[in-house]
């Protein structure tokens, strides 16, 4: 999945659990649980893990359930909705240039997607499971 020259500068990063029943995933905000991953390696796994996801034809459903949001220390660069049942993400944010915007299909079976979704779910259990 192509990324925009903006995730070079992102030094923290929000995944997002999407819980809302109700949300719409046409928004500009994600919303729901947050945890922040400032490690800069970790930011960076996460950014490499997003730009090798193989393309792969989008279904219909796009109901996601992670999303991430790409910051400096003072400014919000993207996000990213993804949708693990119809293989869809969609980018946008400040950062993005508009012929990026919108949405780009991707193989969630991949190693790749599935690595990704692991690592979003451990980060996931780190917030609800804090030591």
């Amino acid at each position: 999945m192509l990324l925009p020259a903006a995730g070079a500068r992102a030094e923290r990063m929000d995944v997002v659990r999407i819980t809302s029943a109700m949300r719409n995933p046409y928004t500009d905000d994600l919303a729901g649980e947050e945890v922040e991953v400032s490690a800069a390696d970790q930011v960076r796994r996460l950014l490499a893990l997003i730009a090798d996801l193989p393309g792969d034809d989008m279904r219909r459903c796009f109901n996601p359930g992670w999303g991430i949001r790409a910051r400096t220390a003072t400014a919000r660069l993207f996000e990213i909705a993804f949708c693990f049942h119809c293989h869809g993400a969609r980018l946008w944010g400040p950062e993005v240039p508009a012929e990026q915007q919108g949405f780009h299909p991707f193989d969630a079976d991949s190693p790749s997607g599935q690595e990704l979704l692991t690592r979003l779910r451990a980060t996931d259990q780190a917030w609800n499971n804090p030591r």
